[in-house]
């Protein structure tokens, strides 16, 4: 029935189906069916909510970094999936929990702090100084103002705030860092011996057994159900050009933005800064002015640098003289731009307040604005016209090819033959996903939907990102069902035959644990089962152990009344082995070197105070209303 309507709903028909549920909904309430309840917002964190865009800008940085860490090995599939969306999700929410407690507290990132932080980037530099040059250019790349890339370094920088304070604050003392030590270095006396694998008696399975095990693990003998799907693709990367842009078209939008090539003017500074203390008391101001007037009057250009070594407070620009390179219009506070700029070549002003303190800044030098001409930016123009271009051919193709699917549901042949795309078939696939798009989640999703699946209509258009989408229809499903027992008959066998072995093997591993309980000498246990003991003196968490009998080791109590502690360890391998654990002894730190000590002091104070800053924020998060919208994941 459904199938039926999908396939009437074009022409006259769904015109008069319209005008009735118009009508309805009039008597019902239009705005019930009109007014959207979906929130905007992908999580809420008290009244700050994060929007799509800032979500959406988050996962595809986080993409960009696993993408330069993995290289060929990364899997793009897994950003699809909900719990990947969650944890990057979760972080921001971190963060916004931290920006608001820093509000809360009176906290703040100093301009300073911002400018030492951005200066220090090595892609501004040049010969080890900031250069202004670079920076714009950079900016421009970005199209970004000097304001958006400052409130974003403000902001990451604002985050670690707490985070930092909490790990400055963390103290580890001497009881507790050899408390650890001990314990980290503990040595153990063990012996131990591996039983040789028994000789199964019954090693004889009528079909009777093997027929009810079968029965019994129906489940572990399943034929997943599999579709294979036919689908037809836009890739962006993939379109001819139109048509190449002309010089003509090219100079036009050269013209019209031509403000994007502009080299702002750009002064070369140096700066003394005299601290003024968060809620300094007016004597304190005083003072400062006071220090700030004295060297204005004292300072000249001859002098300046050393001025600066000796007296500034910025540590940053204070080794090089207080040279703070060239800067441009917006780099700096405002305070400090206004007087920047009103300086003539050579001057030296009085001091300039801002929220870092007093500033006495020298123009050293000015290098006028200048525009890029049309033929060194022609290239970039042509990549962003090109770009441009295709991007309008893309959506253009799959706007139409979802139009196309939509009218003709229950075929892609029609949308193949009007868009000249060719159609492709994947091989079968489970819900777990096959090759190539097959290993999509949207496509995995969308092939084992209803619609799709079971009413047998065309996809809705999906998008899988970077201008790449497809539409695909079902080609052949196979229902999920049981191997038959004839294809699976050798494994059953040998999984009954595996089973009776592991309890045979446990059945002598625990018996020959109750013989050692019992007071029997290991030596004496050992050889009866044709096995041979091995002793390990001071064996520590790194020894040269089989690995399960290392781990059991030391999860084993200390011996007591001299008295050895006993276990039976599976290794994994389909043997057991017997262990005695004879002695414990803590680290001997006569042996660790003091740098050694203040290493492993400075590893736990951050591992500490990674647990405390964690355990704030869960405070914070319990005591702040949080939603999260998953619909716009």
């Amino acid at each position: 029935m459904l199938q039926a309507m999908r396939n009437k709903m074009h022409g006259w028909p769904s015109i008069i189906l319209l005008g009735v549920c118009v009508f309805a909904m009039s008597l019902f309430g239009m705005e019930s069916y009109f007014m959207s309840h979906d929130e905007a917002y992908v999580a809420k964190v008290g009244k700050h909510e994060i929007d799509q865009r800032a979500f959406q800008d988050r996962v595809n940085q986080v993409r960009q970094q696993q993408v330069a860490q993995q290289g060929e090995q990364f899997d793009s599939s897994s950003f699809e999936k909900p719990e990947t969306k969650l944890r990057i999700l979760d972080g921001m929410v971190d963060e916004q929990l931290l920006q608001q407690a820093n509000e809360d507290w009176g906290l703040r990132v100093p301009d300073l702090a911002v400018r030492d932080y951005i200066a220090a980037i090595p892609a501004f530099q040049v010969n080890g100084k900031f250069d202004g040059t670079s920076y714009q250019a950079w900016l421009t790349s970005q199209y970004k103002t000097p304001e958006m890339f400052e409130r974003e370094i403000r902001s990451s920088l604002a985050i670690q705030l707490l985070p930092s304070a909490i790990n400055a604050s963390t103290i580890v003392s001497d009881a507790r860092l050899d408390q650890f030590l001990k314990l980290q270095n503990q040595r153990r006396d063990l012996r131990y011996f591996v039983l040789q694998r028994p000789t199964l008696e019954n090693g004889t399975v009528s079909d009777a057994e093997i027929e009810a095990y079968y029965k019994s693990h129906q489940a572990d003998y399943m034929k997943p159900e599999m579709v294979s799907v036919k689908y037809i693709e836009v890739v962006g990367a993939d379109l001819p050009l139109v048509a190449q842009p002309s010089d003509e078209d090219l100079r036009k939008r050269y013209a019209s933005e031509k403000q994007r090539f502009v080299q702002p003017e750009q002064r070369l500074v140096s700066h003394i800064l005299i601290n003024v203390p968060t809620n300094a008391t007016p004597e304190q101001q005083k003072e400062a002015l006071a220090k700030a007037d004295k060297i204005a009057a004292e300072a000249t250009p001859a002098d300046f640098a050393k001025l600066a070594q000796q007296d500034s407070q910025d540590l940053g620009s204070r080794r090089l003289g207080g040279d703070l390179g060239w800067l441009e219009k917006g780099v700096t506070n405002e305070a400090f731009d206004s007087a920047l700029f009103a300086l003539q070549k050579g001057q030296i002003s009085k001091p300039v307040l801002s929220t870092d303190g007093y500033h006495i800044i020298w123009l050293r030098d000015v290098r006028s604005g200048q525009s890029k001409p049309f033929d060194e930016v022609r290239d970039q123009l042509v990549k962003e016209a090109t770009a441009a271009d295709r991007d309008r051919n893309y959506n253009d193709i799959a706007g139409k090819m979802s139009d196309n699917t939509y009218q003709n549901p229950t075929s892609l042949e029609p949308a193949s033959v009007a868009l000249k795309l060719p159609i492709k078939t994947t091989a079968l696939f489970s819900r777990q996903g096959g090759e190539g798009v097959a290993a999509n989640p949207k496509v995995i999703a969308a092939a084992f939907s209803d619609d799709v699946l079971v009413q047998g209509n065309n996809s809705a258009l999906i998008d899988l990102g970077n201008n790449h989408s497809l539409v695909l229809h079902v080609d052949q499903h196979v229902p999920a069902a049981a191997k038959p027992l004839a294809e699976v008959r050798a494994d059953v066998l040998q999984k009954i035959l595996d089973e009776r072995m592991a309890a045979v093997e446990k059945k002598q591993a625990d018996e020959a644990l109750a013989r050692l309980h019992k007071g029997e000498a290991m030596d004496a246990v050992a050889k009866s089962l044709g096995a041979t003991v091995t002793t390990v003196s001071e064996a520590v968490r790194h020894a040269q152990v089989p690995a399960p009998l290392l781990t059991r080791a030391f999860l084993m109590p200390h011996p007591a009344d001299n008295k050895p502690q006993f276990a039976a360890v599976d290794m994994l391998d389909g043997n057991y082995a017997l262990l005695a654990v004879d002695k414990v002894q803590d680290g001997d730190l006569t042996k660790l070197l003091p740098e050694q000590r203040e290493s492993l002091r400075q590893q736990m104070a951050q591992a500490y105070g990674y647990e405390a800053a964690r355990e704030l924020i869960d405070h914070l998060k319990a005591k702040t209303e949080i939603k999260i919208n998953k619909q716009r994941l």
